[in-house]
Formats: structure tokens, sequence, C-alpha cells
């Protein structure tokens, strides 16, 4: 790639002497690359594009700058430490930005790019690592750490806390978002209007390993993607919290939600635990996939597991309940080897600790649950706090989020 770049632009004279020729390449090749600013790192025709490293010690010494500076393929490398009110719009392709030595903490100080949040990006793909984004709020009462608008975004090792919105995407059909190991707390503007998590109409969401708490008034996660897999996390709305539903697809779609801690508080907004398909259907296919989640209601006057609107298939099977309603009593549907159990059949529930108690009778007691689509319904994971997954080492399984 880079030999056909240099014959464009600097045309070689034939040669009988081949070691020439490549000098030549060499050194035209070592020019180019040596023109660019000092903060930007010549990298191999191997290697993606740049690195731009950004910290108070370097050059480059904003993201906000950084963002102007970038082309498709770069590497953004930022040092930890509080950048205060640095927002910035992303438009790039291919693009990574992640966090060295050290958390990046991007508190917004009133600042928004555009209008809409700490960061805006509607790139192609985008991979996210090692960032906290903090206090994100504008006029309109949606300010997100990150506003998604178009493209592929892969979000991991982050903390969006106290946001109006931790999360705010567009409703662009073919966009995917990816979030691993992250976490989501105290974001809403406490309208019920803004959410920990809030995702269009998008094509897939995938959320893997991530900690959802303390909405304000608003919902752990709502999604109206199409296709969503929800694996192995952890939604506990927690003492005090005051969270609406803790998991949404108000639109329907094909939801996969398997290995979850979902817990309601004691002090919810909202009696409803899981709400899909609340304001209409918008997809042809409608099915929810509930499969080895534990469910824990802590609303002294009962609460709801889950509430679907009629017309979508629903299969719910291994969970756990801990509360006085069933999942049945939300829809019809497959449901199967799903139990209501007591607070004293974990190891320690006051703690969150909703591993199966040793001697429990429900140990090994799940049964087999076949892939759909491709999708595989048998649990390989389970969430470990905080915001990670721990692989299962085989054997059978139980009922329930914890193996």
């Amino acid at each position: 790639m880079l030999i056909n770049f240099l014959s464009a632009t600097s045309p070689i004279l034939p040669s009988k002497n081949p070691r020439k020729i490549y000098r030549r390449v060499l050194l035209t090749a070592c020019g180019f690359l040596g023109a660019g600013l000092l903060a930007v790192h010549p990298v191999t025709a191997l290697e993606p594009g740049r690195v731009i490293e950004v910290g108070a010690q370097r050059t480059v010494k904003t993201l906000s700058a950084a963002s102007l500076m970038a082309k498709d393929r770069d590497i953004i490398e930022v040092d930890g430490g509080d950048y205060l009110g640095d927002v910035a719009v992303w438009t790039q392709n291919d693009l990574t930005l992640r966090a060295k030595n050290g958390r990046a903490r991007l508190i917004a100080q009133g600042a928004s790019a555009e209008s809409k949040g700490i960061w805006v990006i509607r790139g192609g793909k985008v991979t996210v690592e090692g960032f906290d984004f903090v206090g994100a709020a504008v006029s309109d009462r949606n300010g997100a750490g990150i506003r998604f608008e178009k493209g592929n975004l892969k979000v991991e090792n982050c903390r969006f806390l106290e946001n109006e919105n931790g999360i705010l995407t567009g409703s662009d059909a073919d966009s995917a978002l990816e979030i691993l190991n992250s976490e989501f707390g105290n974001n809403g503007f406490g309208d019920g209007q803004s959410h920990n998590l809030y995702v269009g109409a998008i094509g897939v969401l995938k959320v893997t390993g991530s900690y959802f708490h303390h909405a304000k008034v608003g919902h752990l996660l709502k999604s109206r993607a199409s296709k969503n897999l929800i694996f192995y996390n952890r939604l506990t709305d927690e003492i005090g919290g005051t969270a609406s539903y803790e998991l949404e697809f108000p639109s329907g779609g094909v939801a996969y939600v398997m290995g979850n801690l979902i817990q309601q508080s004691s002090t919810t907004e909202n009696p409803n635990i899981i709400s899909f398909g609340a304001e209409g259907f918008r997809s042809q296919s409608n099915r929810l996939y509930l499969i080895n989640n534990t469910l824990v209601d802590m609303r002294p006057q009962g609460g709801q597991f889950l509430r679907v609107r009629g017309g979508a298939s629903v299969v719910a099977i291994n969970n756990l309940l801990v509360g006085k309603s069933t999942l049945e009593s939300g829809a019809a549907g497959d449901y199967r080897n799903n139990f209501n159990v007591d607070l004293d059949e974990f190891v320690l529930a006051v703690r969150e600790d909703f591993h199966l108690r040793p001697g429990s009778k429900l140990i090994g007691k799940a049964v087999m649950v076949d892939a759909v689509d491709g999708v595989g319904l048998r649990p390989t994971a389970e969430y470990k706090h905080p915001r990670s997954i721990r692989a299962l080492k085989g054997g059978a399984l139980s009922p329930g989020a914890m193996q």
C-alpha cells in the first residue's frame, strides 16, 4: 500500500540496481511521514494508522485538539488524569481511543460538543477504552457522556457517572453498539425521560459484563434496537435507588437476556422490572428470551417481574425469582423451570451475592435450552463484580445467573 502511494506521488526512474530503488522508496517514505506534527508518531506500513498521544505533558494536550487532527485508522492514546470541559466530535472511521497509565476522566463542567454531550461519535468503526464520562448536561436535558449517532461503536472498560444520559444513541438502523465491562451509575436528569443507557432504533445492541445502578428516575437500560444481546450483567437499583424499569425494550424486536442479575429496589418509581413492547411493536419479529437470570423484587408492596404487550413471543427458562409475582403473570409464553425462592436460598443476598448456598436443592437443576438463530442459550460465563465476567468451567448448571 505504501509503495503504491509513493509510486503515485514520487515517480521513480528505471534503474538496474534494485537496492537503489528500495533506498529511494525508503527515503521518500521517511520524508513524508516526518512532515507530521511532533505529537503524531510515524508508524510502519504494516500498522493501521498514526498514534496521537494526548496529555498534560504531551504536545497535544486536549482531546478536542486531537479530534481535529485525527484521520481514519488513527490511534488516540490518552494519559490518565482529569480533562475538564474537554469535549469533542469524532467522525473518523476505524478509530481507536484508549486511556493509558491510569483512567482518563472526562469531566464536563458545563461544556458540551454540539450541545449534545461530552463526546459525539458519528464515524464508522470506533473503539473507546478506559475513559470515565462525568457530568454531561445540556439545555434540552439530554446531555450524554457519549452521543452515538452513526456507525459501529465498541465501548470497553468505561464508566458513565452523573450524566443526563450515560450513552444516548440515534436511530440509524445500520448502526451497532457493543458495551463490555463498563459501569453506568447515577445518570438521568430526574424527569424519567433520560436514562443510564438509552438506545434508539439501531440495528444491534450487545451488552456484556457491565454494571448498571441508581438511575435517577429513568431506566437502568432502555433499548429500541432491532436485536439485543444482554448477557452476564448486573442491573441493580440497590439501596435508595429510584429507577423506573430495570430493563426495557419499548419497541419489541428480538431480545436475548441471559445470565443477568436484575434487582428492583424498595424505593423504585415503577413496580415493573422488565418491560417489552410498551410503546408498540416496530419490528416484524418480536421475541423475548429470558434464560438463567436472577430477578429480585425488593418492593415492599410487590412488583411485577415481566410486563409484555400482547402479540410477542416469550421464552423464559431457568430463572430464579425473589418476590411475590411470577413471570407468567406478564404474558403468555413458554415458561419452564423457573423458581420462586427466598433470600436465604443465596449465599449472602444482603451483600448482592446471589450464588445458591451450598446444599441448595436447586444446584445443578437447570434444563438445556437450544440455540436460537445461532445464539447460544447455555451460559458459558457469569457476572463478576465489578464490571467483568468469569468463565464457567462446565458441568451441570443451576437455575439463575450465578453458577
